[in-house]
């Protein structure tokens, strides 16, 4: 079976296969050729993955802003303003 692309995978997907990649390189068993290969891949779903983080990241600052402008402080007292 073919490996997804990293773009069309889901982020905690990426990490779990990122991880396997890291294991198998630190285990030192790979060919020169399969170890360059597993290297390649990694990289392309570090990319991917700091690109989805980066997102998500704007994504929230945006959230904040909306909120920021919408939200009143707390009134404890129970009492409206």
């Amino acid at each position: 079976m073919a490996a997804k692309k990293p773009e069309n995978m889901d982020f905690e997907s990426a990490v779990q296969e990122l991880e396997t990649l890291v294991s198998q390189l630190e285990e030192g068993e790979l060919s020169l050729e399969q170890a360059l290969k597993s290297f390649e891949r990694g990289i392309q779903l570090v990319r991917t993955g700091q690109q989805r983080l980066t997102q998500a990241e704007q994504q929230v600052q945006i959230l904040l802003q909306q909120d920021q402008e919408q939200l009143v402080p707390f009134d404890q007292s129970g009492e409206e303003n």
